[in-house]
């Protein structure tokens, strides 16, 4: 055969191979693009979320698949690593329900590329969010477990800050707690944390309650120099001539530390100063003293006196205090005696109404005493202790039914009693006051008067007994 005769021969079957070939092509094109479909609503070969293989499937048959592995999950809660309480993940408010993002997944990806994604040894991992929980379900869990946490410390050993503490000495640090004590809030914060974190566990005893203030702390340090720099400090009243310590127990009672500073509680402060008046008060409280015949007796409060004003006394005290250095000091006091000295000290006047007899001392010593006449039994002369208020001269002393004149007069309280001369006096001493008496004046012999005049000085005290 020609070569002629082989040409139409050959060209024939290359023809019927092209047509098998393009037969093939549309067929290979066609089922690609078939498949391509296919993966328009399903996840591509070797796809896995979260550790799990969805290749193949939709997105429905996915969230299944997902739903019933996390469904299943749970977290445990632990103590010293021993299971104490577990929860389904479920019932602490997960959703389980991963559709739409599912959905969108698979919109994503390009269903084209599944040929090559068959072929690639490389697996597609994608991440799907798993830590989406109901707010107000999670919220009530949380609640609810840290009621639980507090229950469990009621068997637990108290976790104690450093604190101020107070002995005989002054203020020290009592140093911190150490305890087991659960911090509630840290934990239930943890645990949902935790949750929403992906996490399966929490160890209870990581969230141990620690101190918050330590012996070391430097806030607290200052604050213990501050309240010992008060409440060390030695304060002393002058009174009535006597040294009156205000005890440091008391002090240390009355500070307090706020605001960073030192301040005093002034209910406190005033409350010591009204116990001092109560029990110093020469106006409310009888005075001793003693007598030249009748030993030691109790007087009366008298017009020589003295009342503390507590208002301020109380401030008075107070900024003393504050100084923080020690400190002597008088109180403030309303009245006609000065306070820090004895009322009545070694120069006086003392009448004795029993005896009906008066002495004058000076600087310790008799100066001159004579018999007296004192007030008759209806006008009896008031007892107490009294003050020459005034000098005078030629007086003439005036009642209702009465007009005196006395050539010396030294009242000492404000009725109108007084020491004075009387010459009308036939005599001094004895009964003559149950019959003769006067008013209630010192009726005194006029010789030994204008020499009582002459040597006494205003202010000199008068003990009437």
């Amino acid at each position: 055969m020609s070569r002629l005769d082989k040409r139409p021969k050959m060209k024939k079957t290359v023809r019927f191979i092209l047509i098998g070939l393009v037969v093939v092509l549309i067929a290979v094109i066609g089922g690609y693009t078939y498949r391509s479909m296919h993966y328009s609503s399903h996840f591509l070969p070797d796809t896995f979320i979260n550790g799990t293989r969805v290749s193949d499937l939709t997105a429905n048959q996915a969230n299944e698949l997902l739903h019933d592995r996390y469904d299943a999950q749970e977290f445990t809660v632990e103590q010293n690593g021993e299971e104490w309480k577990t929860f389904k993940k479920a019932d602490l408010g997960l959703d389980t329900d991963f559709s739409d993002e599912l959905e969108s997944m698979i919109s994503q990806q390009n269903n084209w590329r599944w040929g090559l994604a068959f072929l690639s040894s490389a697996n597609q991992n994608l991440e799907l969010n798993t830590a989406a929980f109901d707010e107000q379900t999670l919220n009530q869990q949380t609640e609810e477990l840290d009621q639980e946490i507090a229950a469990l410390n009621e068997d637990r050993t108290k976790t104690e800050d450093a604190k101020i503490d107070q002995d005989e000495d002054g203020f020290t640090i009592e140093p911190e707690k150490q305890g087991d004590e659960l911090d509630t809030k840290q934990a239930s914060e943890a645990f949902k944390a935790n949750i929403l974190d992906g996490q399966n566990e929490l160890e209870l005893t990581r969230y141990t309650k620690q101190p918050q203030t330590t012996s070391e702390d430097e806030d607290l340090q200052n604050e213990l120099e501050q309240l010992n720099e008060i409440a060390q400090t030695n304060g002393t009243y002058k009174i009535n001539g006597e040294d009156v310590e205000i005890p440091t127990e008391e002090i240390m009672d009355w500070v307090v530390y706020e605001n960073d500073e030192v301040t005093l509680d002034q209910d406190k402060v005033q409350g010591y100063v009204e116990k001092l008046g109560e029990d110093y008060n020469t106006s409310e409280n009888e005075t001793q003293f003693e007598s030249t015949e009748q030993d030691e007796v109790d007087v009366d409060p008298g017009t020589l006196s003295w009342t503390i004003n507590t208002e301020q006394e109380t401030e008075g005290l107070s900024e003393d205090l504050l100084k923080g250095e020690d400190f002597e000091r008088t109180p403030i006091v309303q009245g006609s005696a000065e306070p820090s000295e004895p009322l009545v000290d070694d120069t006086y006047v003392e009448v004795d109404l029993k005896n009906q007899h008066m002495w004058y001392y000076q600087d310790g010593e008799v100066t001159l005493d004579t018999d007296i006449v004192s007030g008759k039994p209806d006008t009896k002369t008031p007892t107490g202790v009294f003050y020459v208020w005034d000098k005078e001269r030629d007086a003439t002393l005036t009642g209702e039914d009465y007009e005196s004149p006395v050539d010396f007069w030294l009242p000492i309280d404000w009725t109108g009693v007084g020491i004075h001369d009387a010459d009308w006096q036939p005599t001094f001493g004895g009964d003559r006051w149950e019959e003769g008496g006067s008013h209630g004046c010192i009726n005194t012999p006029p010789g030994e008067m204008e020499e009582l005049f002459d040597n006494i000085e205003v202010g000199t005290p008068v003990v009437v007994i």
